[in-house]
């Protein structure tokens, strides 16, 4: 047995106890104070069985007997190997590198060497001249052979070995993957050697993990020469953190099998391998994501730092200082270390387990500082990972029987919540769609929060449209639809356009049959969703223009002031709110509970004429129809808005319905006339058990699923559109004939009046000639913009405003004042209309009103292009608001009520408002004479809803009051495009909804006008042809006056329901709302003129004489004959595009009467015609 000496066992290396399983003996007990009796047999063979007894003396005290091993020791002396070990690794390493460095060195000097007698060389042979250069270079040649040849095989073998060690083919991976697994199985045969004492005998042939580290150490030593082959820089490959790992772990093993001893020594430094996880898992193709790959390299690092520092520790505190005879070392396990590690990198440090050893605390004092910053950066940032990874990520599972829609684009807090409140709404009949958000931002707090509070349908993921990937987890290629929403309020339109174009690109090109409905912007980039070859409206594709929708409303509201807050609230989803006081809100709040629906008519109705259906619906079953879906004999189907009496129902036609509920419009789908004729009570309108509702066609959707059934998507080889009357059917067609077909007066379509590109020096008015003008009726728009505002096309506005359904004479003058520079950019898309006017200045100057007469105007228009150009929010609208204020508080003489008075003597015969002929129907009801500002009609575009409070002095409106309740909206008088956001859920469930929309706003623009203008980006003159004066047969909006006129009895008290079925009849006018004054319902007469909107009041509702009633007016063809001469001689010549148009001019209603027989008389002629042919 060794003898315990000051060094400690023989076979206990750094810790100083005995060997193998034996109880380690006191460093404190000094040889001076024992005396050991021994006894061993001599024996060489290392099989032999040795027995060993050993009793301890002291002089003053009991004998003290102590167990040890009962191992062989490695020799008799006790004497410890740890320096073989380690000078090994440090040979290896050192050497290496001072034979690279003599390498660099000799190869450096042998450079310059030959470079200098090369120069010398080269000098001899200019000297020996060309004679001798053929005998000189062959053997030259031959040498530079030899040398390429034994460099192409070098480099061969160092491309081999590059390949082999880069993972670019199949073996280098795995090879690559190999060497991995392998050092982590060295790692882990260390944590189990950890166990034992730091240097211990163990027999080769004996030890089975000793002979596994034998085999992964001679793979590691193959795949170093690997490496050191394929470096292209030796002494950075010798430095690298690889190549020391594998100098103090692979050269100890080979001194372990030649001493028959074991040291753990350095092969902890095998855990530094794991820095490499992430290429690895990159390498299998199993981290594909950053975060993932992110998360990886943090959590390897971390770990492999951690157990690196946690195996020296344990080496130096079981071994002790060299220089304290290794006598003040402790025993610690591996582990034990690992916790040291933690608690001081988290600087806890709880004081149980510390370190003892000089070399362990100085280790710790420099780990401290590094450990601690290592500590503060990576955890927090791997628990980040960690906590988020999943949160927002995954795949979206589709519940069986739920369709789900995918909503991506601009996803904020206010886009959101109003695309849920209106999308979710309770008047929606069964809404089982789930809402599937994808945006590549994280939620904040407010967004999260109202997701979960709607957690049953709506998700979010986070991702990209653009990501493939993105994609298939929110599963697109199974979603009934995609919807795109906008920033509408961004800074660069035209960059906001391009980017959902791109998302529509990407959609298409991963599943080109998903329908797409996308927000645009601007007008002139709906032409590029053209260029998509998957696009294709006819299957329900649709983009929304912003800017369109939003100048097509104030435009109609220039024709019927109220106009666009009415079509605002249809097409929203509002709840009823009931008021018990007779206030104005009342009778407001509850026409805003109204929306558009659709519903396939019952066949009780197939057969009768349009304004039938319409009347029985609106007195019997309290709806009202204003369009229904036609389909042609050849399956076209066309969208037609109050047809007239010519058009009977067919079987299966869809009607277009204002109503409170879908529930109610299902009343037009189950009317029976043998069940329902004698009920009075519409709410006891239910399917009945007749055979006819079970003959008809099966539908259980609701009204809007019906119609995505049922509308564009079924004909997709037709186009939705405002029907084109066969010209032998239009009344006063005979003037056809006599027109001059030579003169272009109307577009190649015929839907807009159309003139000769004009330069706009020619339209350009000064402040005198402006005065000079006696402009009245006109439309003044005031536009706030410079040369770098963004284009908010103004052709959005004028369109609907030179519509071909107006007759010339009937068209307001549109007098344009802003900013020369901003008109000249907007003025290509409006050189092609007539009666146009610029007047360079600023809305904020009164003299430039003053000078377009602005007191006689029939609308002021206020615009700004600037609005986005301000972070700030509230000061988004200020030019509007000024500009609004300004107008309001100016004051005009009384005598500007005699000029108009006088400028009437110029308005030709015929064309008087008190002419006894006149037609109840005129523009807008106007004041004979205004002297302030106050009564002036103006409608003012805002960009933030809040700022609406602004406009009105006189309202008590809250600043959180939503801007439907607010009196500005409610008035007409303020529009924001925040409103237009309903449009997307409209469109949705409504495939037609967008088109009636677009129909009624546009003035007529059609899917293919937008391909003309996407071509010229201008409106093409045409010659006037049957067809194309055929499309001017189309319903109008206007407003019909009771102060006089055929309905001047129902205005004093009369029903509403009376006049409706009255203009229907008389007029084939389709009545649909109310604009009356804010005071009427007051005792006392009030001089306030401002006037609120009534949608669809109830048959009873009481007219008062002061209403004006919002009606689909028919074209008249015959309004336009007396001045037709006039009109158009006029349009010709610039001195009339600057003379006053009065917009109140009346066509004449003589052979009003007479339009029924005329219209019968046609009929009849054509069947008789048919007959004969």
């Amino acid at each position: 047995m060794a003898n315990g000496g000051g060094g400690g066992g023989s076979s206990g290396g750094g810790g100083g106890g005995g060997g193998g399983s034996s109880l380690r003996m006191s460093s404190n007990i000094h040889a001076n104070h024992l005396s050991l009796d021994a006894s061993s047999s001599s024996s060489s063979s290392s099989s032999s069985s040795s027995s060993s007894s050993s009793s301890v003396h002291e002089p003053k005290m009991d004998a003290l007997i102590i167990p040890v091993t009962m191992e062989v020791p490695c020799d008799s002396r006790g004497q410890r190997m740890w320096w073989a070990f380690l000078a090994s690794s440090m040979v290896t390493f050192f050497g290496g590198l001072f034979i690279i460095l003599l390498w660099r060195t000799l190869k450096y000097l042998w450079t310059v060497c030959c470079h200098c007698g090369g120069k010398t060389k080269e000098a001899q042979k200019i000297n020996n001249g060309s004679s001798q250069a053929d005998g000189t270079l062959k053997p030259v040649d031959e040498k530079e052979e030899t040398v390429a040849a034994e460099v192409g095989w070098m480099t061969s073998v160092k491309d081999w070995a590059g390949v082999m060690i880069s993972a670019q083919t199949l073996t280098g991976r795995v090879l690559v993957v190999l060497v991995f697994a392998l050092s982590i199985g060295a790692l882990v045969i260390y944590f189990i050697d950890s166990s034992n004492p730091i240097e211990s005998c163990q027999n080769f042939y004996k030890d089975f993990t000793l002979q596994i580290d034998m085999a992964f150490n001679v793979f590691f030593l193959l795949y170093f020469g690997l490496r050191f082959i394929a470096a292209n820089d030796k002494l950075w490959f010798w430095l690298e953190v690889n190549s020391v790992v594998d100098f103090f772990t692979v050269p100890p093993v080979f001194v372990s099998v030649y001493l028959n001893r074991s040291w753990l020594g350095l092969r902890f430094l095998r855990a530094l391998r794991l820095i490499q996880f992430s290429e690895i898992l990159q390498f299998l193709n199993i981290l594909k994501t950053s975060n993932s790959i992110k998360l990886v390299n943090l959590l390897s690092i971390f770990i492999s730092t951690w157990l690196t520092a946690a195996g020296f520790i344990h080496l130096v505190e079981n071994s002790g200082d060299p220089w304290e005879n290794f006598q003040n070392n402790q025993a610690l396990t591996y582990w034990e270390c690992v916790y040291l590690l933690m608690v001081t990198m988290s600087t806890v440090g709880y004081g149980d387990v510390y370190a003892k050893t000089t070399l362990g605390r100085l280790f710790m004092v420099f780990f401290i500082l590094g450990g601690l910053a290592m500590f503060a950066r990576y955890v927090p940032e791997i628990a980040a990972l960690i906590l988020n990874r999943n949160k927002f990520g995954g795949t979206f599972n589709k519940h069986g029987g739920r369709k789900h829609i995918v909503v991506c684009g601009h996803i904020t807090l206010e886009s959101v919540s109003n695309f849920l409140k209106d999308f979710l709404h309770k008047d929606r009949d069964d809404v089982n769609v789930e809402i599937v958000f994808l945006h590549n931002i994280s939620p904040n707090l407010e967004l999260e929060a109202l997701f979960k509070r709607h957690f049953t349908q709506v998700e979010f993921y986070q991702g990209s449209v653009l990501n493939p990937h993105d994609l298939a987890r929110v599963k697109i290629e199974s979603a009934d639809a995609c919807l795109i929403l906008a920033n509408k309020y961004c800074a660069d339109p035209d960059a906001e356009d391009a980017s959902n174009i791109m998302r529509v690109i990407s959609i298409k090109n991963y599943h080109p049959k998903i329908r797409i409905i996308t927000q645009m912007l601007q007008y002139h980039n709906k032409a590029h969703l053209l260029n998509i070859p998957s696009w294709n409206w006819k299957e329900g594709d649709d983009a929304i223009c912003l800017a369109e929708l939003k100048l097509g409303f104030i435009a109609q509201s220039c024709l019927a002031q109220g106009l666009s807050t009415m079509l605002a609230n249809l097409f929203s989803m509002r709840s009823f709110i009931k008021i018990e006081e007779d206030t104005w809100q009342k009778y407001y709040l509850e026409g805003v509970s109204n929306e558009m629906y659709t519903e396939y008519l019952s066949s009780a109705f197939v057969g009768l004429s349009f304004p039938t259906v319409c009347e029985l619906c609106f007195v019997k079953l309290k709806l009202l129809m204003i369009a229904i879906e036609y389909k042609s004999a050849n399956r076209e189907s066309r969208i037609l808005i109050n047809p007239g009496n010519h058009l009977k129902i067919q079987e299966g036609t869809l009607g277009f319905f204002i109503a409170s509920d879908a529930k109610e419009v299902k009343r037009a789908f189950f009317y029976c006339k043998a069940c329902h004729d004698d009920i009075t009570d519409p709410k006891r309108i239910k399917k009945c058990g007749c055979k006819r509702l079970e003959d008809e066609q099966p539908s259980t959707l609701s009204p809007k699923k019906k119609q995505r059934n049922g509308g564009m998507r079924n004909s997709p080889s037709s186009s939705p559109k405002l029907m084109r009357h066969d010209p032998l059917l239009i009344p006063g067609n005979d003037q056809i004939d006599n027109m001059d077909s030579n003169v272009k007066k109307y577009d190649s379509t015929g839907m807009f009046h159309w003139c000769a590109p004009k330069a706009i020096e020619k339209v350009i008015l000064t402040r005198s000639e402006a005065a000079m003008t006696v402009l009245s009726g006109h439309v003044v728009v005031c536009i706030f913009g410079d040369v770098s505002s963004a284009l908010i096309g103004l052709r959005n506005l004028v369109m609907p405003l030179r519509a071909s359904n107006f007759h010339y004479h009937e068209l307001k003058h549109i007098v344009f004042v802003g900013s020369i520079e901003y008109l000249k950019r907007e003025w290509e898309t409006l050189h092609n209309f007539p009666k146009v006017s610029i007047l360079p200045g600023t809305p904020l100057s009164r003299a430039d009103l003053r000078a377009v007469n602005i007191n006689l105007c029939d609308m002021c228009v206020i615009l700004s292009a600037n609005q986005n150009n301000i972070d700030d929010t509230s000061l988004q609208d200020k030019e509007c608001i000024l500009a609004s204020l300004n107008i309001k508080s100016m004051q005009f003489d009384d005598s500007i009520g005699v000029l108009q008075a006088n400028s009437q003597g110029f308005t030709p015969p015929g064309m008087d408002r008190s002419s006894p002929d006149n037609s109840p129907v005129h523009g807008m009801l106007r004041q004979p004479s205004i002297t302030t500002g106050v009564n002036i009609p103006i409608i003012t575009e805002l960009v933030n809803d809040t700022n609406v409070q602004f406009l009105d002095q006189d309202d008590d409106d809250d600043p959180d009051t939503e801007l439907y309740l607010t009196q500005p909206f409610a008035c007409g008088t303020a529009f924001a495009v925040s409103v237009l956001d309903s449009l997307m859920s409209a469109t949705y469930f409504n495939d037609n909804i967008l088109t009636l929309i677009r129909t009624l706003v546009t003035g007529g623009a059609t899917p293919e006008l937008e391909a003309l203008i996407a071509e010229e980006n201008a409106l093409r003159g045409g010659y006037s042809t049957p067809q194309t004066l055929a499309n001017r047969d189309r319903c109008r909006v206007a407003q019909l006056a009771l102060l006089d006129g055929p309905f001047a009895d129902l205005g004093d008290g009369g029903c509403y329901g009376d006049l409706f079925c009255k203009a229907l009849k008389t007029y084939n006018m389709l009545c649909f709302g109310i604009y009356r004054l804010r005071d009427a319902h007051l005792s006392t007469p009030s001089q306030c003129t401002k006037r609120y909107v009534i949608t669809n009041p109830p048959y009873e509702f009481e007219l008062v004489p002061t209403d004006l009633i919002f009606c689909l007016m028919q074209f008249d063809h015959n309004a336009g004959q007396s001045r037709a001469s006039l009109s158009h001689s006029s349009h010709s010549s610039q001195s009339s595009s600057k003379k006053s148009s009065s917009v109140h001019s009346i066509p004449s209603t003589a052979n009003r009467p007479n339009r029924p027989k005329s219209r019968e008389s046609r009929d009849k002629q054509k069947y008789v015609q048919e007959e004969r042919l």
